[in-house]
């Protein structure tokens, strides 16, 4: 464990971890339209080596491994860890690793470094992507994605603005670059950061799914007590209060419900880059 890297090891190992193995199916149906147009981009051949950087519960590693890769997945959360090995298990080309990948020694042998939402944590991200670099070969590319701004994502902005109202005002405005899933939303500071540890051809461009949170309102409501930052606000406050929220958050989401259940937009980029 580094101690820069500290606060979100010890979040993915003691809180998020274990609610991210349960919900895992759900998750990975939610994140398949990312999930399919990180894979054409990333376009991975047979043989060549990946590093999945955020494998968590190993969806990414094994759509990899399907197309011919040999993958390393990392993740400091022992719990998605443990869950993806499962998952791998008889299959061949995986192998899992629990690391920090900001500070962890690789051998400058990868052909591609990977991540599907695993890449927005680092405490100094400038390092940390310094230190992926080095992971790859004279060759290497990197692809990965990331959130857009909260506010362009209708899947954590539409819920969290209904229940804003009974939400307890911060006591000083975010950091919008602090550690977390939309800490990279500005692409010229993401383009800032890559070319910083040394990387070449930064290219950035939108993706705008559509993902299915839930077969129906009750269970995305659910989900989103358990899952995202709606969660951690309403765990926040009272049991009073997180009613009234919720009952608003039910409202706000009615007119999203279709025949095959919740469905919100969501907001991406997509980046490459090479050494």
């Amino acid at each position: 464990m580094t101690e820069s890297n500290r606060e979100q090891i010890e979040y993915w190992n003691e809180q998020a971890g274990p609610k991210w193995v349960a919900a895992q199916a759900h998750l990975d149906r939610m994140l398949a339209p990312v999930t399919e147009a990180l894979m054409e981009r990333a376009a991975p051949r047979p043989g060549e080596r990946v590093l999945d950087v955020g494998c968590g519960c190993g969806e990414t590693s094994l759509a990899l491994a399907g197309r011919g890769a040999d993958v390393t997945g990392i993740d400091v959360s022992r719990s998605m860890l443990a869950r993806a090995r499962e998952r791998a298990a008889g299959k061949p080309g995986l192998v899992f690793r629990e690391a920090d990948a900001a500070t962890a020694s690789f051998e400058a042998v990868h052909d591609l470094v990977f991540s599907r939402f695993g890449v927005m944590f680092f405490e100094e991200p400038y390092a940390a992507f310094a230190n992926l670099r080095r992971a790859l070969s004279p060759t290497g590319r990197l692809v990965f994605c990331c959130w857009r701004d909260f506010r362009e994502n209708p899947w954590v902005a539409v819920p969290y603005a209904a229940a804003r109202p009974y939400l307890p005002e911060p006591e000083m405005p975010p950091d919008p670059r602090a550690p977390g899933p939309f800490a990279f939303a500005d692409p010229d500071y993401v383009r800032d950061i890559l070319t910083g540890a040394g990387f070449d051809g930064v290219d950035i461009r939108p993706l705008d799914p559509m993902l299915h949170l839930a077969d129906s309102l009750e269970g995305g409501l659910a989900f989103m007590q358990e899952i995202g930052p709606l969660s951690r606000a309403l765990a926040e406050i009272d049991e009073a209060a997180r009613g009234k929220a919720l009952e608003a958050v039910r409202t706000a989401l009615e007119p999203h419900v279709a025949a095959d259940g919740l469905n919100l937009g969501g907001a991406c980029h997509i980046v490459t880059a090479r050494v």
